[in-house]
């Protein structure tokens, strides 16, 4: 059974929308298009090459599908280790609108979501890999069928846009598997999926 591995972008303030470019989300008025792309640099393209060396499928929201299928697909250098893997392992897009996508390989996923990806899950060689997506990994996490979770945090707030979590969230614990720090300050974080949130106190005894 292969692991679900959620990869995502988020600004200091949680902010998941649009980072790629100006034009690439913007639902609201977003104006911050394009965020994450004065923190490119080596180490970050090390973390996604190593990412995209172990998925079997993916597992996309329907937002982040279009976005990829308007730039993938032209991407056609086999040597090029994302393009290489998104062109041609097989894609699931989550959707209840969409009916015929055109890039190949796709399958839309409109029933049961938890049903569907707990079927994907068991019937994945490797890693159902979630990019981008916020709105579908929220739906995810609160199923309880996201395994690990790779957060990459830029240096910057943005006050505006969709976050990530945002009230109402599942509550949810993770246990923390790696961390690293590019030059350019972007924390990436992996976290495994670790069921519910423990309480306590540091209140002091009563007797104390």
């Amino acid at each position: 059974m292969g692991k679900l591995v959620s990869t995502l972008f988020v600004t200091l303030d949680g902010v998941y929308q649009a980072p790629g470019g100006p034009q690439e989300d913007t639902r609201g008025g977003f104006e911050h298009g394009g965020w994450s792309f004065p923190y490119a640099d080596d180490d970050f393209g090390q973390f996604i090459n190593e990412v995209f060396a172990r998925p079997g499928a993916f597992l996309l929201g329907r937002r982040t599908y279009d976005i990829f299928a308007s730039y993938w697909p032209k991407v056609t250098d086999p040597a090029d280790p994302v393009a290489s893997k998104l062109n041609g392992l097989p894609k699931y897009v989550a959707s209840s609108t969409l009916t015929d996508p055109e890039w190949s390989g796709t399958t839309v996923v409109s029933g049961d979501l938890a049903k569907e990806v707990t079927a994907l899950k068991e019937r994945t060689d490797g890693e159902l890999q979630v990019h981008g997506s916020g709105a579908l990994v929220r739906s995810l996490l609160a199923f309880d069928l996201v395994d690990t979770l790779h957060l990459l945090t830029f240096p910057v707030v943005l006050g505006t846009g969709h976050r990530l979590f945002g009230e109402g969230a599942v509550p949810t614990a993770f246990r923390h598997t790696a961390g690293r720090t590019t030059s350019k300050g972007v924390a990436i974080h992996s976290y495994d999926l670790a069921g519910r949130p423990e309480y306590g106190s540091f209140e002091l005894p009563e007797n104390a």
